[in-house]
């Protein structure tokens, strides 16, 4: 009788979480809750339901939270208006920061982050060596910039949707009307408000979609200048081109950053239990104190 074949063990998967995003997302969905000492915990439970429901929807193999450290200095002597008309963090939220990252040390979920390196460039680093050693990538942020990292190993999960699928080039395609290797030309086109990077007068998402299905890269579009059918736009992309290129370095983000992206420092380790009990009760989060496992009591030595 034949041996029956061998079930293929299943693809490692890496979710990485954009930890600012989920943060403020927290903070301003949850308006007023506090410890009680008064002090604001609202981002901190917020956050914690956040990638609790995260991590029992994905089940992931490695996980990683990862914070901003800065701007690009590349960036900014670009641009130096990039993302300048960002307001500053809310007190409030910013007081919060600190509990966040205590309570992923003791739940023993890695936290990432490299001072002077935004926190898109060290994810795109982290997802790219993960995709090069095999496993799956699952993306959780809303940040569009995020698109041009998809592909069949590497998805997204964006918080603001609803349907809480998983995005993958079909539904960048569907989003933008353009393929996920497209999205840097697109949104050098587009701009990003959100940003503060200007993109082309006159140039929407749909006409860039439409420029980029005809010429295939900003780089085509702007050496067959001459087959653009509308001469408002022949000027305006003639004009724009340095503007383009700027773009287009600004946003490409950095997946080659030196550091330790290697998949092994990010397996999750085993929950702190006794702080993590600590730390709810100070928080006064009584039903997550509640859910806590009992902790085994030490066997006594006998002899």
């Amino acid at each position: 009788m034949a041996a029956s074949p061998q079930s293929k063990p299943p693809t490692p998967t890496l979710l990485i979480v954009d930890g600012h995003a989920y943060a403020y997302r927290a903070f301003f969905a949850i308006r007023s809750l506090s410890s009680p000492t008064g002090a604001p915990t609202n981002a901190i439970f917020g956050f914690i339901k956040a990638i609790t429901k995260l991590r029992a929807q994905v089940r992931p193999t490695y996980v990683a939270v990862v914070w901003d450290g800065g701007l690009s200095a590349e960036r900014t002597e670009l641009l130096p208006s990039y993302k300048a008309q960002r307001p500053p963090m809310p007190a409030g939220l910013e007081s919060q920061l600190d509990q966040i990252v205590a309570w992923l040390r003791a739940m023993g979920i890695v936290s990432d982050f490299q001072e002077g390196v935004e926190a898109d460039d060290w994810i795109a680093t982290l997802a790219r060596a993960a995709s090069a050693a095999g496993a799956c990538v699952l993306i959780a942020s809303s940040d569009k910039d995020f698109m041009q990292l998809v592909s069949p190993r590497v998805g997204l999960i964006n918080p603001n949707d609803k349907a809480e699928k998983i995005w993958g080039p079909d539904e960048v395609r569907a989003r933008t009307g353009v393929e996920p290797r497209q999205i840097v030309d697109w949104l050098s086109l587009v701009g990003d408000s959100v940003d503060n990077i200007p993109g082309v007068p006159g140039i929407g998402p749909k006409t860039a979609a439409a420029l980029l299905g005809q010429f295939e890269s900003c780089d085509l579009l702007l050496q067959r200048l001459g087959e653009v059918d509308s001469e408002r736009l022949r000027t305006a992309l003639e004009a724009a081109g340095e503007t383009i290129q700027r773009n287009r370095q600004m946003i490409r983000l950095k997946d080659d950053l030196p550091g330790d992206a290697s998949l092994a420092r990010l397996a999750p380790q085993a929950p702190d239990i006794a702080r993590l009990r600590e730390l709810y009760s100070q928080w006064g989060f009584r039903s997550l104190l509640k859910d806590l496992p009992v902790e085994a009591p030490a066997q006594r030595e006998l002899f």
